[in-house]
């Protein structure tokens, strides 16, 4: 499934969400070189989140394998600062447009339902809640995580606790046959996190490359306890209740 649009319009116009969607367009250009190498890899080493390094579990010199020819020097000097940093980089073009295409979809109307400067803290808490619980599934991993996924990911956890019966148009891709329907917000964002879920049993403990599942639980699952907290009654959006008989275009 991949969201398109919504059918809630904005209060106002949503500068943070397009303030965080440039900012991490820049670091892309500006110091991951739009994925070309060697600032690619260097930025993933020097500014990814590595849970043995955050926690100082690695030994001096220990390196780990990016890919063919490509590796992490690691150490035992500051990495505080990689919880933040890594969710403002990314691993590819792939990457990068499909993140900030989920969070030009649903942080709109969640900006609207706090405002800009407290959605920037929303944003940044549901990314360090994301780092957290990667880091504490598996304390020992040598494997950067980079990426604005866990802090999107409580976009969107915010945004299924506040607008629930919103519907959203939504790309269903089944081999060849691709077509759109509208779905409620539960049922397409339920989905997505099922997926995290499911997916993320099998990576337990596991050091090899691939989606850090861990991190979008823990972004989603902030991201709807933290809503509470952060929105404003009178900012949100009306949302309006559709029926499962109404399903088609509003």
């Amino acid at each position: 499934m991949f969201p398109l649009r919504d059918d809630i319009s904005s209060l106002s116009p949503p500068l943070a969400t397009i303030a965080l969607i440039l900012l991490n367009a820049a670091v892309w250009v500006l110091i991951q070189g739009m994925g070309v190498e060697p600032s690619l890899s260097r930025s993933v080493c020097e500014l990814g989140l590595i849970p043995a390094e955050l926690l100082g579990h690695v030994r001096p010199g220990a390196q780990v394998a990016l890919g063919p020819g490509l590796a992490c020097g690691l150490s035992h000097g500051p990495s505080w600062f990689t919880p933040f940093t890594s969710m403002f980089l990314h691993a590819g073009w792939f990457h990068i447009v499909g993140n900030m295409w989920f969070l030009w979809v649903f942080g709109n109307n969640t900006e609207d339902a706090m405002g800009h400067a407290r959605f920037v803290v929303f944003y940044l808490l549901c990314g360090l809640a994301a780092a957290g619980l990667q880091t504490a599934t598996n304390p020992a991993s040598v494997m950067p995580m980079v990426g604005a996924s866990g802090a999107i990911g409580g976009v969107m956890g915010g945004y299924l606790v506040q607008y629930p019966r919103a519907r959203v148009l939504t790309m269903l891709v089944l081999g060849f046959f691709i077509r759109t329907v509208w779905l409620p917000a539960w049922a397409m964002l339920g989905y997505w996190f099922l997926l995290q879920f499911l997916g993320g049993l099998p990576a337990l403990g596991s050091d090899e490359p691939g989606v850090a599942f861990a991190a979008h639980i823990g972004g989603f699952v902030a991201g709807m306890a933290l809503i509470v907290l952060f929105r404003t009654p009178r900012r949100a959006v009306p949302e309006a209740e559709p029926s499962w008989r109404d399903l088609g275009p509003p």
